[in-house]
């Protein structure tokens, strides 16, 4: 390898492309090889939410306008709101809109009146293992205990300010 860079450097080739080419072609340990694995794994996007303050115009703009295939509106009162899944191929997005006075949507649109997105929800394989390791790394949970979403699956919210403001729910695949 040192003959290599030595040719480079000999054909009049600038240190920074020496670095380069030394650095392509570096046999050291990657950083992340001493990290014990994870008893989790992070998986796909399922959805993007989205606090929409008309369920109906919400909906047939991506059903009638856009083309989109999207399920019927279904109440989540452990949940304080009303879904509508709007299908997309690779993921889906999850139109939320308030159920009872307690929503916390109601207080998002309090906020932001014309809707906009309220959170994503990324798969992990076991959601127990995900909230213990996150705890340990300082990532607030916003329940004590993972609850059933909208797929019928546990889930858990993740703080926003521990997530760059971003509202991330983790469902169990």
């Amino acid at each position: 390898m040192a003959s290599a860079v030595l040719k480079v450097a000999a054909a009049g080739v600038s240190r920074c492309s020496r670095v380069a080419l030394w650095r392509a072609h570096s046999t050291t340990v990657p950083l992340h090889q001493g990290v014990p694995a994870s008893l989790w794994k992070l998986g796909r996007l399922n959805h993007i939410a989205i606090a929409v303050p008309d369920m109906e115009k919400a909906t047939e703009l991506y059903r009638d306008v856009l083309g989109a295939t999207v399920s019927e509106k279904v109440p989540l009162p452990d949940h304080g709101v009303y879904t509508v899944f709007v299908e997309l191929g690779n993921t889906k997005l999850e139109l939320l809109h308030p159920l009872g006075e307690k929503s916390p949507i109601s207080g998002f649109l309090q906020k932001n009146k014309s809707g906009g997105m309220h959170h994503i929800c990324i798969e992990v394989d076991d959601i127990s293992a995900a909230i213990a390791d996150l705890k340990t790394k300082n990532i607030r949970m916003l329940s004590a205990e993972p609850r059933i979403g909208a797929h019928g699956k546990p889930v858990m919210f993740l703080h926003p300010k521990d997530c760059d403001g971003v509202l991330v729910e983790l469902e169990e695949a």
